[in-house]
């Protein structure tokens, strides 16, 4: 949909940092439903389906959809096309800031990199990104009451406007990647997980269920992470030896 709001992201303010009072207007919302509201971000609208891995979260966060308007304002203003700025927001955006470093450090430990024949997976996000696709069970921000939308109150599946997304965008999107380890950030994204693996679109041995999210607000992290340090372990290491035989 870039295309779509071209002119309006032209003409954002220029700034180092955009307010929600820039962003969250009736230009860019694309839905909502009681509390919740969904915005328009120009950085899930690419998918790399060469990847050996799909990192997969459950929305873009405030900063996420931030970096990308200003990524895709910047490209805008200096001419690049459009498919330039669709990658350059996803690498920019994608699961930007602290949440990215503490992701790169618990892949590391799984030993993900030696499974990837890479030295850390800081390299996916930068010289080795070929390797790798992120995404959202719903490819575009979602507010509930102005914060983050964080899985819960509704849970995805009790709200008929997130179910839709999931369905229209999500399902459609991860048939791309049969033979892919998929990565969910936490168990709002597990939960979608095991459903499709009942209803028979994933297999269970591609998803690393049990992945702890890495946010920073997720106080269980550390506790939950060394709990299932060593089954994730192994799971990633039978994968890719699987994916060795074939």
């Amino acid at each position: 949909m870039l295309e779509k709001y071209t002119e309006a992201i032209i003409q954002l303010p220029q700034k180092d940092k955009y307010e929600k009072s820039d962003l969250l207007i009736p230009t860019f919302k694309l839905d909502s439903e009681q509390n919740l509201e969904i915005y328009y971000a120009p950085h899930n609208e690419t998918v790399n389906s060469q990847a050996k891995i799909v990192i997969v979260g459950i929305t873009p966060g405030w900063n996420q959809m931030n970096r990308a308007y200003q990524t895709a304002r910047m490209g805008l203003i200096q001419g690049w096309d459009h498919e330039t700025i669709r990658k350059e927001c996803k690498k920019a955006a994608r699961f930007a800031g602290s949440m990215r470093n503490n992701l790169i450090e618990m892949l590391d430990q799984l030993q993900l990199p030696k499974a990837l024949n890479i030295t850390s997976c800081t390299q996916l996000f930068c010289d080795e990104d070929h390797l790798l696709h992120t995404t959202s069970l719903v490819p575009y921000p979602i507010f509930n009451k102005g914060k983050n939308y964080t899985g819960t109150h509704p849970a995805i599946f009790d709200s008929a406007l997130l179910s839709r997304y999931v369905h229209t965008y999500f399902y459609k999107e991860i048939q791309s990647f049969p033979n892919t380890l998929i990565i969910p950030l936490g168990k709002a994204v597990e939960e979608v997980l095991q459903k499709m693996i009942q209803d028979g679109y994933l297999s269970q041995q591609q998803c690393l269920l049990g992945f702890p999210h890495p946010s920073g607000a997720n106080g269980h992290r550390h506790k939950q992470f060394l709990q299932e340090k060593e089954q994730l372990k192994v799971k990633i290491k039978s994968y890719f030896q699987a994916l060795d035989v074939l």
